[in-house]
């Protein structure tokens, strides 16, 4: 068997405001593209397929034209399971129609007991769960913690495992030994605790992992994530995305490289060179930009003129900090009134002096404070 392993799609994301569904879009072409060319038998989605448990109208037209892409269209069967930022009902819905068509959705825990036989191998569904999920299928109050967990858990699996199969975990997990290295992965492990000890997992001939977004967050030979296939925050502009095409037998891994619809670019400059035409052409105006300004002094206009360049910004930043008007409070004549306190204010932040409408509004203003002081 060849599948193509995926993962922590999170249809629906935004970027600092920015809807993404339309990069989501195009990156689900070129997933598409590699299933066609390495002409797998199936696709592994391991959770995480929308990025909220309740997600938009237009999160869930999106995902189901995919979903039905590949499925209807393509006639590829497809093998998922829920993850921690999917409502396992919503998803759910339909799933006992899905498999009509070789499509195997597993949103509940005890799915996960009932391998799909597929060519030469078994594949366990094991969506995200809780610990008293745990406890209570087995009836055993005294599960404490997650690998007493996953131990009964894989136990029960290796129940059903047929000689001469391949044995497929597909599982929403963090895995020990695993690093986080970006911010969009939201801080939830199963049941709440610790960490899956790998050891657990040696019986299985491979275990495609999601819920963290960098492929490289763990070092197994057999024991993968797929991390995201996009970059969804400032933490992952230097990752390299794509999937893994695993074949069971023999057993065989490869990485392919999904390319950025839109790149995320970190820069460190002055606001002299960022707003430099010969400079800013070199980007593109569709990409998005974090940016941190080298510059010290306060910059009026700072983001509008930054975005006549950067149009997508999603961060704003100072390198080494502000040397404003806070550092030089030392200096201010304690004799001047509060209108010319905050006349010096305003000239140092803005950069130009109070006009005359200016000076009524604070006049006024400062008018109505003394009233209230009295």
């Amino acid at each position: 068997m060849r599948f193509l392993h995926t993962g922590d799609w999170h249809i629906g994301k935004h970027l600092a405001g920015y809807n993404l569904l339309a990069d989501q879009h195009a990156t689900f072409e070129k997933i598409r593209q590699i299933a066609k060319a390495e002409q797998v038998d199936a696709m592994v989605i391991a959770g995480d397929l929308y990025d909220r448990t309740i997600p938009s109208e237009a999160a869930t037209r999106e995902l189901t034209s995919e979903l039905a892409e590949l499925n209807i269209h393509d006639q590829l069967p497809i093998f998922a399971i829920s993850g921690n930022h999917d409502s396992a009902t919503r998803l759910g819905v339909g799933s006992q129609w899905f498999t009509s068509n070789d499509f195997y959705l597993n949103t509940k825990f005890s799915q996960a007991f009932m391998p799909i036989e597929f060519a030469d191998t078994q594949l366990f569904l094991l969506p995200f769960f809780g610990l008293q999920e745990v406890r209570n299928y087995f009836a055993d109050d005294q599960i404490k913690d997650i690998n007493t967990a996953m131990k009964k858990i894989v136990a029960a699996m290796k129940k059903r495992f047929v000689d001469g199969k391949r044995h497929v975990l597909v599982a929403h997990f963090f895995a020990a030994g695993s690093q986080r290295t970006a911010d969009s992965e939201t801080m939830i492990e199963v049941g709440g605790l610790s960490a899956v000890n790998t050891d657990l997992l040696t019986d299985f001939d491979y275990v495609a992992l999601g819920h963290l977004h960098n492929k490289n967050a763990l070092q197994e030979a057999r024991i993968k994530y797929s991390g995201s296939p996009m970059k969804f925050s400032v933490s992952e502009a230097n990752m390299e995305k794509g999937v893994w095409i695993v074949d069971t037998a023999p057993f065989n891994i490869r990485w392919v490289e999904l390319p950025a619809i839109h790149e995320i670019h970190v820069i460190e400059s002055s606001m002299d060179q960022l707003t430099d035409p010969t400079f800013a052409k070199q980007y593109s105006k569709e990409d998005y930009y974090a940016i941190k300004l080298t510059d010290r002094q306060i910059i009026p206009d700072v983001m509008n003129r930054l975005r006549q360049y950067y149009p997508q910004i999603i961060s704003l930043g100072r390198k080494y900090g502000f040397a404003g008007p806070h550092e030089n409070y030392h200096h201010l004549n304690q004799r001047q009134s509060p209108k010319q306190l905050f006349a010096n204010f305003f000239e140092k932040t803005v950069g130009t002096k109070l006009n005359a409408e200016q000076e009524k509004i604070v006049d006024t203003t400062l008018a109505e404070m003394q009233k209230g002081d009295r």
